[in-house]
């Protein structure tokens, strides 16, 4: 008489293996990406600079455009932080930020906030060219404050347009 004879089966080594983490389709400086992290720590840190030297000054509540750009970097400074830890949690679980919904708000406060801070910089650097050139009140004034302030809002605008094209781009292309 013969007896079956059951033999365990092992597990492929292919199957063992956890799935890759490369992620194909997350192109660097999308959120959740270092590059985007590196972006969105370059707006924190230009916005907080402007908003800095723009509230060491005494007199820059007297002109409206001045009151604009703190109003606007406090805004991209503030909105650049929270989106930098969400990036930081991003790439620490290796989540891909790819979701329609994240990606258009993402897409939609860069924007506006880059928009803000762009037309507060715009608005800033003509009040600090009339100052300085035109009415040449540069001794009573803090001007060179008033240009480093601008400058730094500027470099946070710039610094903001990849992400938000980005994004855009993101959303455009699905």
């Amino acid at each position: 008489m013969s007896t079956p004879a059951v033999h365990p089966v092992e597990i492929p080594a292919v199957l063992a293996r956890p799935p890759p983490v490369v992620r194909t389709k997350d192109v660097q400086g999308m959120p959740g990406t270092s590059l985007g992290l590196v972006f969105r720590l370059f707006q924190f840190v230009f916005a907080l600079i402007s908003l800095s030297i723009m509230a060491s000054t005494n007199d820059f509540p007297s002109v409206t455009a001045f009151c604009y750009l703190v109003a606007a970097v406090s805004l991209q400074s503030l909105w650049s932080l929270a989106l930098a830890v969400v990036d930081i949690y991003a790439l620490l679980v290796k989540r891909s930020l790819r979701n329609t919904r994240v990606v258009s708000l993402f897409a939609i406060g860069d924007g506006i906030t880059s928009t803000l801070t762009f037309a507060a910089a715009c608005a800033s650097a003509g009040i600090t060219v009339l100052i300085g050139n035109d009415l040449d009140k540069c001794d009573v004034n803090h001007c060179k404050k008033f240009m480093s302030a601008t400058a730094m809002a500027f470099l946070s605008w710039v610094s903001v347009s990849p992400s938000f094209f980005l994004n855009f781009w993101s959303l455009a292309s699905r």
